[in-house]
């Protein structure tokens, strides 16, 4: 029996491009799964569903977030943290065209819209308050922005106090005013 030595692969300069370019490329779809999660989703998502939905580790996806807030610095489209969770939106500035867009079809209707005004002018609003002002219909309204996260209720006695939620503000890409941020 011959004495048979394995010799180790040998690293050419076309092996390490290759091996190279092969990372690179895998990065570049690691980051365009996190860039497309974001875009999609259209809302914040927590570092637990962005690991689920992308299937990558919390610390790539925290590098690829940083990555993407570089990217996105001096554009248009904005990379936003709270928190532990991220989305893309669209430029303060900007804010008035996606106002204008929304304005022409709205996923809620009418009766939706003006129940959803008193809570918003009148809050914090007792719920019964609400449903003598808008009517029985009020009660699945108000089921609706809860599930949507736009509106909080709080137990009070016989009945709920409803106020505007954070999410009230990004959704529809508005500022508390200075009376609500009093809370007067």
């Amino acid at each position: 029996m011959e004495n048979e030595t394995k010799e180790a692969p040998i690293i050419t300069g076309s092996t390490a491009e290759e091996i190279e370019n092969e990372f690179e490329s895998k990065e570049l779809e690691d980051f365009g799964k996190v860039e497309a999660a974001l875009f999609i989703a259209g809302r914040f998502l927590n570092m637990e569903e962005l690991a689920s939905l992308t299937e990558l580790s919390p610390v790539m996806i925290k590098g690829i977030l940083h990555d993407l807030q570089k990217k996105y610095a001096n554009s248009v489209i904005r990379v936003v943290n709270r928190g532990d969770s991220w989305k893309m939106d669209v430029a303060e500035k900007y804010h008035y065209l996606i106002n204008r867009l929304a304005a022409g079809s709205t996923e809620f209707t009418k009766a939706e819209q003006e129940t959803l005004a008193v809570i918003a002018y009148k809050q914090p609003i007792k719920q019964s308050v609400v449903i003598k002002i808008r009517g029985n219909k009020s009660y699945d309204h108000i089921r609706k922005f809860r599930e949507l996260g736009l509106v909080v209720a709080k137990k009070v006695g016989h009945t709920n106090e409803l106020s505007l939620s954070e999410e009230f503000y990004e959704y529809f890409n508005v500022h508390k005013n200075d009376k609500t941020e009093e809370g007067e």
